[in-house]
């Protein structure tokens, strides 16, 4: 038997609601997925208890949803949350006003076990270059003193 559990998109607070079985293993609502984790959409089957028409059980670790996009689930913009309580440091997108949800993907993850103990979930990895400015990273300084018997040599008076 299968229930409606509801998530929030974790940049503009819409409501989804998605048909779940009776046993839930979620982990998180991310706005990014987490590393190692797989993910289907929403029509594909995800949970252990789901078989494909081929018998064969699902190895989804999560569900990736596109905000007011993804098919085989309901959207309610209206019952959502606003403001300061959406996405912690993500900034906060308004849904679209001519259609449901903001468009961005975020991610449904399951809880996961290697050898009976819950991995920990990391976010992906991205490559960062820091300081890509061919440019000194100091400020220019004077040249210092002028070379001894050469052309602007001075005792630093004239």
């Amino acid at each position: 038997m299968s229930y409606p559990v509801t998530y929030y998109c974790p940049h503009c607070g819409t409501l989804v609601a998605l048909e779940r079985e009776g046993y839930l293993a979620d982990k998180s609502v991310t706005p990014y997925p987490l590393e190692g984790w797989t993910y289907v959409a929403p029509t594909e089957p995800f949970d252990a208890d789901e078989a494909t028409e081929d018998g064969d059980t699902a190895d989804a670790d999560g569900v990736r949803f596109v905000c007011g996009e993804s098919d085989g689930v309901e959207w309610d913009p209206h019952d959502g949350v606003r403001g300061t309580d959406v996405g912690g440091d993500e900034p906060y997108r308004e849904p679209d006003a001519e259609g449901v949800g903001c468009g961005e993907a975020f991610y449904l993850s399951f809880v996961r076990y290697d050898e009976g103990r819950e991995i920990e979930p990391r976010a992906e990895s991205a490559p960062v270059e820091i300081n890509p400015d061919p440019r000194p990273s100091g400020p220019r300084g004077p040249s210092g003193p002028g070379e001894a018997g050469g052309p602007s040599d001075s005792d630093g008076f004239w």
